[in-house]
């Protein structure tokens, strides 16, 4: 071999000849079945082709392509072993000379079948297999920088070699080549240029349909993790465009088929987080809410063709729906905000509006199907709706009005959609979390701890409110002491305690501005669901203050009470101290609780009239009907306790179901007479009667104009 070998480099024009007699003499011994000889050739050939300079290599590589093949047509495994071996180590040579004359369709097709052998030893096809996996690697490394050499990028090359890698691929046992099969993947796509990324793309999905593999997704998801991974980044967009055109080419496909395809859009969208939407942003998110729209048309009738011979599910095209609304999030995500904020107003234009000819929805679809879209659309727009920074470019005129359109809607799912859409644009601090009431409800041990304890803390917490040199950060310290016990501790008892201690502190410290201001944020968080309800009987101005701002700290207690036994427990609760302390603060406050306390047996009238009556009229009058009129007649009912209860829950149904104007109505009917009535009282009590004697009792200070000490202020 030495003496060979120098020789061929001596007389380098005579390396034709060499290379010629080596595959005649290798043909000669492989057809004599004498294999020892035949391995000897090819390795004498192989040495000639590494030690020969780059200029003469073109004299050899004809004859040794020719034993290369001639061993690739072997029935023997091992000899097709060897021919490929030695096409790998030819790949790895670098060529500095082009030659116009090569041809490797023949190894783009004998490699392919190999990665794709069916022997039945599976020792022998895992190696076989194996062999053509490094033999179409060897191929690429070849021709893919040589532009004289075969285009390996065209349609006919590209449909052998992809589906070849992917059966392996598939494959999940050990003796299968997948981790070989992936390398050579990775190595064919990240060699792909900007024109050469859909014909390798194409084969991908048309091995997918064929094999049926998008209904299980995770091959496929895996595959494009494979190519999103692989590809340049400037050309991941047209791996979506791919993708989103074989969506629409399978619009008429089962839905688990659509939704195999919308999760496999979704994984690349994660992977490829800038720039993989590519120019065409609108037409990204318009294929989407196509599919939306299809598949709510599909859901309504039942099949997924014209034809109605093929039968769908609700629950397949819900799934898909989730999947496409998933995805729009995804697409969202990867998008600056000045176009995140395009792809909210084109989906809102997309939203059908009552009264207007739908855009998306079918003409057949009727109200339900209008419903669903606005259902979707929203879903979809929630998706998109966070992270915007600034609030102008968040909410525009042309946004903004349409969407608050949607908020006054009589079903009940769009309003709440609409409702977490605004605060998704606006909680930019991610506060809304936050606010969420606590699903777990306070555990036994907390429940003793706060029966035992409970007074104390709160008498503490009054006394520390009432130091004259606290400052801000003691009472935002105390309204976030009270607002963690109102979430961790929260139950019914600790609920109304709460409010006395808020009522007594806010009520005692002469209302100063902080302290005010911090107890009524607090205090406003205990009864979201009472606001309504104090609202339409017209409680006084100072209780809806305080219960207006209607955090949820309380809203699991409130929910799970009715609207005016919860009302009236609670202020009934605060009664004992209302009565002294609104003495010498507002007499109006001091109505109000005391007829929200008489509220489920006095009647609806007697407090709507009682209020529009006196709230204008002196302390001492207003605490005299207060305590001559609605609670005598609350004490005086000699009802059973069942009779009671069941005329609660009629009062409490009324105001929950009965139309306002109906309750107005019913109210102002015996408005007039008992205003009557109560001027009658009114006037007792100014105008004291006449003395039998004829003669003018001394007149005496009036009751509402007396100064009461002090000592008599709880």
């Amino acid at each position: 071999m030495e003496k060979l070998t120098f020789f061929a480099l001596s007389a380098p024009e005579k390396l034709d000849r060499i290379a010629a007699y080596l595959s005649d003499r290798l043909t000669r011994e492989l057809n004599r079945h004498r294999y020892g000889y035949v391995c000897i050739a090819m390795e004498a050939l192989e040495q000639l082709l590494m030690a020969c300079h780059c200029q003469s290599i073109n004299l050899l590589v004809e004859s040794f392509l020719c034993m290369v093949r001639t061993l690739l047509q072997s029935e023997r495994a091992d000899l097709q072993v060897l021919g490929t071996n030695s096409f790998v180590k030819f790949a790895n040579i670098e060529e500095d000379t082009p030659s116009y004359h090569r041809s490797y369709d023949f190894f783009v097709s004998r490699f392919s079948e190999m990665s794709q052998s069916s022997c039945e030893d599976a020792d022998v096809r895992t190696k076989i297999r194996v062999s053509g996996i490094r033999g179409l690697q060897g191929v690429v490394r070849k021709t893919v920088d040589d532009e004289l050499q075969v285009n390996i990028w065209e349609p006919r090359h590209m449909d052998q070699i992809v589906p070849a890698l992917l059966v392996n691929l598939q494959q999940t046992d050990s003796s299968s080549p997948a981790e070989q099969t992936e390398v050579c993947f990775r190595e064919l796509l990240g060699r792909a240029a900007y024109g050469h990324i859909n014909n390798a793309i194409r084969p991908v999905l048309m091995h997918l349909d064929s094999y049926s593999l998008w209904e299980g997704r995770s091959f496929a998801v895996r595959c494009f993790q494979i190519i999103m991974y692989s590809i340049q980044s400037q050309h991941s967009h047209l791996v979506i465009q791919q993708l989103l055109g074989h969506l629409d080419a399978n619009s008429r496909s089962p839905a688990s088929v659509r939704a195999g395809i919308v999760e496999v859009l979704s994984e690349a969208a994660v992977i490829e987080a800038t720039g993989s939407v590519g120019p065409t942003v609108l037409e990204v998110f318009n294929t989407l809410l196509r599919q939306l729209r299809q598949s709510v048309d599909y859901q309504l009738t039942g099949y997924y063709d014209n034809t109605g011979k093929h039968k769908t599910t609700a629950a397949e095209e819900e799934t898909l729906q989730d999947a496409v609304i998933r995805t729009i999030g995804s697409f969202a995500n990867t998008l600056p905000v000045y176009q995140r904020s395009e792809v909210m107003l084109f989906i809102m234009g997309k939203i059908p509006v009552p009264g207007i000819y739908p855009v998306l929805g079918s003409p057949n679809a009727g109200f339900e199907g209008t419903r669903m879209i606005q259902v979707m659309l929203l879903k979809s727009l929630l998706q998109v709706s966070s992270g915007s920074s600034n609030m102008l470019t968040a909410l525009p005129s042309s946004f903004l009005e349409p969407l608050l359109s949607y908020t006054l809607m009589e079903d009940p799912e769009i309003r709440l959609l609409v409702l977490s859409i605004l605060i998704s644009l606006i909680d930019r601090h991610h506060n809304s979390s936050r606010l969420r009431p606590v699903p777990d409800k306070c555990s036994r041990q907390d429940n003793l701890f706060m029966r035992k304890h409970a007074q104390r803390l709160y008498r503490h917490i009054y006394l520390v409110c009432k130091e004259d040199n606290s400052g801000r950060s003691h009472y935002e310290a105390l309204f976030t002491l009270l607002a963690v016990l109102s979430l961790e501790l929260a139950n019914e008892e600790v609920v109304v305690d709460l409010i006395l201690n808020c009522l007594s502190a806010c009520l005692s410290v002469c209302l100063s501005v902080c302290l005010s201001a911090c107890l009524s944020v607090c205090l406003s968080a205990c009864l979201p669901v009472c606001l309504p309800v104090c609202l339409s009987v017209c409680l006084s101005a100072c209780l809806s203050v305080c219960l207006s701002a209607c955090l949820p700290v309380c809203l699991p207690v409130c929910l799970s009470v009715c609207l005016s036994v919860c009302l009236s427990a609670c202020l009934s609760a605060c009664l004992s101290v209302c009565l002294s302390v609104c003495l010498s603060v507002c007499p109006s406050f001091c109505l109000s609780v005391c007829l929200s306390a008489c509220l489920p047996v006095c009647l609806p009238v007697c407090l709507s009239a009682c209020l529009s009556s006196c709230l204008s009229v002196p302390l001492s009058a207003c605490l005299s009907v207060c305590l001559s009129v609605c609670l005598p007649v609350c004490l005086s009912e000699d009802r059973g306790v069942e009779d009671d209860q069941r005329r609660r829950l009629e009062v409490v149904e009324r105001f929950q179901t009965a139309p306002f104007e109906e309750i107005a109505a019913s109210c102002g009917a015996r408005a007039s007479l008992l205003q009557s009535k109560l001027d009658q009282v009114f006037d007792l009590i100014v105008c004291p009667p006449p003395s039998p004697s004829g003669h003018a009792p001394p007149r005496s200070t009036p009751l509402y104009e007396m100064k009461f000490p002090d000592l008599c202020v709880y």
